[in-house]
C-alpha cells in the first residue's frame, strides 16, 4: 500500500533486551503427499543473533525458509514472534510483521533505478489515487541515500538502472533494502552464491555491519569458510529435519561437514553442549554452558 507522506527509516540498532527469541519455531512440518519435505522443526533466533542455515540440496532449507515467510503453508507447527504466535498467509504478511526477506533472485526490477527499487510496493507518495497516485521521488531518493549510507553501501549514480550495474551492486541494494525496512529480523539465501571474490567480500562486509547494528539474521550458504565468519550459530538439516545446531565458536567446519552427510551422529555429540530439545525430537541444541 502506497504511503501518503514520507516516512522516517533512518536504522537504528535493534538491542538486545530480554533473552527472548526474536522468532522462534515449534514443530513446523510440510508435506507434499508423501514427501516428506521437513519434519518437527524447531529452531531459535534470539536478538542480535546470527545464524545459520547449512544442509545439502533437498534438506529441507528452502521449505523451511517458504514456510516462515509465508510464501507456503505449514501442515502443522507455530511460529512466534517476539513470543506471540503468528501466522503468515503470504510474505507480505511477514513483511508486514518487521520480517525481510533478500532472495537468490533479489526480487529487483531491473530496468528501474535504485529509489524506484528501495520503495518497490511501499511508494511514498504525495497524492494516493491508486495507479494514478503522484510519487513523492524526493523522498524515495533521500530515504534511498540514507539506507544506502547506514548500511555502508556506495552507489556513484542513484539514477541509474539496476540493469548497467554488477551482481555485487544489485546484492547491496537489495540488503540496503531489507535493512532499512527490517522490524525484527533478515533473512538472507545465498546472498553470494553468484558473485565474484570482491564483491562476495563486500556483501559480507555489510552483513558483518548489521551485526554490529543489532540486527537478527538467518543467512542460508553452502560456504562454511562464510558461516564461520558470520555466523553465531548453525542449524544443520538433513532429509527434512534439523538434525541439531551448533555454536560456531564450539564446533568446526569438519563436524559440520559430517552432519551434513551423515558422517557423524547428532546423538554422539558432547551432551555437555548438545542438549534435546524438550519436544524429544532428534533435533540437538549446543548451548552456552
Amino acid at each position: 500500500m502506497p504511503h501518503t507522506r514520507p516516512e522516517s527509516h533512518h536504522s537504528t540498532a535493534m538491542t538486545p533486551e530480554t533473552n527472548q527469541p526474536v522468532l522462534e519455531i515449534r514443530s513446523l512440518t510440510k508435506h507434499y503427499g508423501g514427501v516428506k519435505a521437513l519434519t518437527d522443526a524447531h529452531f531459535r533466533l534470539m536478538p542480535g543473533e546470527h545464524v545459520a542455515i547449512v544442509g545439502d540440496n533437498g534438506a529441507g532449507k528452502s521449505t523451511f525458509v517458504r514456510l516462515i515467510t509465508g510464501a507456503e503453508q505449514p501442515n502443522s507447527g507455530d511460529l512466534l514472534l517476539d513470543g506471540q504466535t503468528v501466522s503468515f498467509k503470504s510474505p507480505l504478511d511477514a513483511r508486514d510483521q518487521g520480517m525481510e526477506t533478500v532472495y537468490q533472485t533479489l526480487a529487483l526490477a531491473e530496468d528501474l533505478d535504485v529509489p524506484a527499487n528501495i520503495f518497490l510496493g511501499r511508494e511514498i507518495t504525495h497524492i494516493n489515487l491508486g495507479p494514478l497516485s503522484v510519487l513523492n521521488h524526493k523522498a524515495m531518493r533521500e530515504q534511498s541515500t540514507d539506507m544506502l549510507a547506514t548500511t555502508g553501501v556506495k552507489i556513484q549514480d542513484m539514477s541509474e538502472s539496476l540493469r548497467g550495474m554488477s551482481g555485487g551492486q544489485r546484492q547491496c541494494v537489495a540488503i540496503a533494502r531489507a535493512a532499512g525496512f527490517a522490524k525484527k529480523l533478515i533473512i538472507l539465501d545465498e546472498p553470494t552464491a553468484a558473485l565474484g571474490v570482491a564483491e562476495t567480500a563486500r556483501v559480507e562486509q555489510i552483513i558483518t555491519g548489521l551485526k554490529a547494528r543489532g540486527i537478527p539474521l538467518i543467512i542460508i550458504s553452502h560456504n562454511l569458510r562464510q558461516v564461520f565468519d558470520l555466523a553465531d550459530r548453525i542449524y544443520v538439516f538433513r532429509q527434512g529435519r534439523i538434525i541439531c545446531n551448533r555454536l560456531t565458536s564450539e564446533t568446526n567446519p569438519q563436524e559440520i561437514v559430517g552432519l551434513i552427510t551423515g558422517a557423524i551422529n547428532p546423538e554422539s555429540l558432547n551432551p555437555a553442549n548438545s542438549v534435546p530439545d524438550a519436544s524429544n525430537s532428534n533435533q540437538r541444541e549446543a548451548e552456552t554452558v
